[in-house]
C-alpha cells in the first residue's frame, strides 16, 4: 500500500521549502489560480516517476534564481530522494542509489487526474497509450523490458529508412513483429479486464450519476490495419516485408502498438462529438476503474485530483471520494475553495497555500 507518510518539498517551481505530514485517507489543499497548488501534484508526481507530466525541460521546474531541485519523502516506511540539476539526476531508496525509474514507480505508483493531464476520453492517442501502459505495467511488470526492446527495435528500423538504407532492415522488422504481438497480447488483457470492472455493480453506483442515458463502448485499434491480428506474428512480419517500399518513401514505421489508441462510442456517437462534460465524466470513470483494478492486484496507488472543482460539481467530487476512501487509497486535491466537499473531518487534512507557502488550517 503507498502511502506518504511525510513530504519535503524543497526549490520545485515557486514552492521554496514547504514540508507536511499528510494524512493517510484525504488531503485537501485550496488556494487562489496561481499560487502552488498545482506545482505540489506535480512535484508528488515527480517523486514516483523522476519526470514532470508538464515539462521535459528541467529549467522550467528550478527557480529562476537556484541550481537544483529537491523532494524527499517517507513511503510506507522507506525514504524516497529526489536530487535534480541541469548536471545531475540522483535518486536513491533508503540511501541506496537507483537507476531504474520503474522502481520509483512500483514504490510510489501514482493515478492523477488533472486538466493539464488531458483526458483519456476526446484525448490524444499518447494519452490514451499512456493510460493503457499503466495499467499494463502494473498488472505484468515484466513487460517494461519488452517496450524498451520494441522501442530499441522502432528506433533501428527508422534510422534504416531515413538513411535510404531498407536491404538491412529485414532483422529488426522481425524482431519487432514478435515484440509487437507481446505489447498487443499485454494490452488486450488488461481492456477485457477494464471491460469487466466497468460492468461491475460496485462501480456502476459509484459513477451512475455520471453516465448518460446511452451505452457506453469502447474498441481498441493495435496500430495495425483491420485485415490484420496484432496477436499474429507471422502475419505481422508479412505484412511490412510486403511494405518496405512504402515506409522506406515515407522514411519512418508508421504502422504498429506506437499507434494504437482505444475508440469510445456513446450508442453510434463517436467521442469527438461527446459534449466537454461527458468527456470529463466518462474519463473520471475510466480513471476510477484503473484505481479499483490495481487495488484488487494489490497495488494501492496514491490519488492525485488537480483543480477538482473544475472538472465536478460538489455530487461528483463527493462521489469520487467516496468511492477512493472505500477503497483505502491515499488522496491528495487541490481546488480553489469555493465549494468544499463533503468529506470526514476526521480523515481529511486541509491546508491552504499561498505564493508556495503551505498552511494547515
Amino acid at each position: 500500500m503507498a502511502t506518504i507518510e511525510k513530504i519535503h518539498v524543497l526549490q520545485f517551481r515557486n514552492i521554496e521549502n514547504q514540508y507536511i505530514k499528510p494524512n493517510k485517507d484525504i488531503n485537501l489543499f485550496v488556494g487562489d489560480n496561481a499560487q502552488g497548488k498545482t506545482n505540489l501534484i506535480e512535484a508528488i508526481y515527480f517523486l514516483g516517476h523522476n519526470r514532470s507530466f508538464k515539462t521535459k525541460n528541467l529549467k522550467d521546474l528550478i527557480p529562476f534564481d537556484k541550481k537544483s531541485i529537491k523532494i524527499s519523502a517517507e513511503v510506507d516506511g522507506s525514504r524516497v530522494v529526489l536530487e535534480r540539476s541541469k548536471s545531475n539526476n540522483n535518486a536513491s531508496v533508503n540511501k541506496q542509489k537507483i537507476n531504474n525509474n520503474s522502481k520509483l514507480t512500483h514504490l510510489l505508483p501514482t493515478q492523477i487526474i488533472s486538466p493539464d493531464r488531458g483526458f483519456i476520453v476526446g484525448g490524444a492517442p499518447k494519452l490514451k497509450r499512456s493510460y493503457l501502459d499503466w495499467g499494463v505495467f502494473h498488472m505484468e511488470p515484466a513487460i517494461l523490458q519488452t517496450y524498451k526492446s520494441f522501442n530499441r527495435a522502432l528506433k533501428n528500423i527508422n534510422t534504416l529508412f531515413s538513411s535510404g538504407d531498407s536491404k538491412q532492415v529485414d532483422f529488426w522488422l522481425f524482431e519487432l513483429a514478435t515484440l509487437s504481438v507481446e505489447i498487443s497480447s499485454a494490452r488486450t488483457n488488461y481492456i477485457e479486464r477494464l471491460c469487466k470492472k466497468m460492468e461491475r455493480p460496485f462501480l456502476l453506483k459509484t459513477i451512475k450519476p455520471f453516465s448518460p442515458n446511452k451505452t457506453l463502448s469502447f474498441l481498441f485499434s493495435s496500430g495495425w490495419t483491420k485485415e490484420i491480428s496484432c496477436l499474429d506474428q507471422e502475419a505481422i512480419y508479412g505484412f511490412l516485408k510486403k511494405n518496405i517500399n512504402s515506409f522506406a518513401k515515407v522514411k519512418h514505421l508508421n504502422y504498429g502498438p506506437h499507434k494504437a489508441t482505444i475508440d469510445f462510442f456513446l450508442d453510434s456517437q463517436t467521442e469527438h462529438h461527446f459534449s466537454r462534460g461527458e468527456q470529463k465524466s466518462l474519463s473520471i470513470m475510466f480513471w476510477v476503474a484503473q484505481v479499483l483494478i490495481l487495488v484488487e492486484m494489490g497495488v494501492i496507488p496514491v490519488v492525485l485530483i488537480d483543480d477538482v472543482s473544475s472538472e465536478l460539481d460538489k455530487q461528483k467530487i463527493d462521489l469520487v471520494l467516496d468511492c477512493l476512501l472505500g477503497l483505502g487509497v491515499q488522496v491528495f486535491l487541490t481546488d480553489i475553495g469555493k465549494r468544499a466537499p463533503a468529506v470526514d473531518k476526521k480523515k481529511t487534512n486541509s491546508y491552504k497555500i499561498n505564493s508556495g507557502v503551505i498552511e494547515v488550517f
